[in-house]
């Protein structure tokens, strides 16, 4: 799946390109290069809110999207739970597995606005991998922007806990950060909500992007 979407996006990329001495570029923003904890013990998993990461160890913007273009496709690493940590997060934390991305503009005061979201992918049958979707109705996104994961029910899909400035923020009230039960994922568009609850792990997760072809500057005339 992931080649062949790649394959795609290359394709996506020719053609933007073709019709004008312009270009566009393919970024792929975020990280999935960090091992997710399951089937660790403890295994952690992301569930029912919407996370994006602040910091990959000291990078602060590798999930913010760096200029104006179209999301195309979202990955994700998935941990490999076991049989029965399975079955206890499908019963605890609302059935399935699943995840889609959002998009979030940042405001102030940790709050974020969804502005908008993939299609939710059921995430059982890539348990182990890391898998890429692609997107049928691209993404229009802003230079600036965020891209997050929205966990309906749960995904395997967190690193253990860090000690190198990594973390993550969850759209969950200040004193509900321990909350992993009630349901805060932001699965509707133009939401305005605080992300308070900060978390020292790493969202294993990122998205293509093909950036908008830049006109070539115009050629000033050198007079007569």
């Amino acid at each position: 799946m992931v080649h062949r979407t790649l394959s795609t996006v290359a394709a996506i990329a020719a053609t933007l390109t073709a019709a004008a001495p312009a270009s566009a570029k393919i970024i792929e923003v975020g990280r999935t290069d960090a091992k997710p904890a399951c089937p660790s013990s403890p295994c952690l998993a992301v569930s029912r809110t919407t996370g994006y990461q602040t910091k990959w160890g000291d990078d602060r913007n590798a999930f913010t999207v760096p200029a104006d273009g179209k999301l195309v496709a979202w990955s994700i690493s998935l941990g490999k739970p076991t049989a029965p940590q399975i079955a206890f997060f499908n019963k605890r934390l609302g059935g399935p597995a699943s995840a889609e991305l959002t998009v979030l503009r940042r405001g102030k005061k940790f709050y974020a606005r969804t502005i908008t979201q993939s299609p939710s992918q059921l995430l059982a049958p890539y348990f182990g991998q890391v898998v890429q979707f692609p997107i049928d109705r691209f993404l229009n996104v802003r230079k600036g922007d965020v891209i997050a994961l929205t966990i309906p029910t749960w995904a395997p899909a967190l690193t253990p806990l860090l000690t190198d400035h990594s973390g993550w923020r969850a759209s969950r009230a200040k004193n509900k950060c321990n909350d992993r039960k009630t349901q805060t994922a932001q699965t509707a568009l133009n939401l305005n909500t605080q992300y308070r609850c900060r978390y020292p792990a790493r969202l294993t997760y990122s998205a293509t992007l093909v950036t908008l072809p830049v006109p070539t500057p115009a050629v000033k005339s050198a007079g007569p």
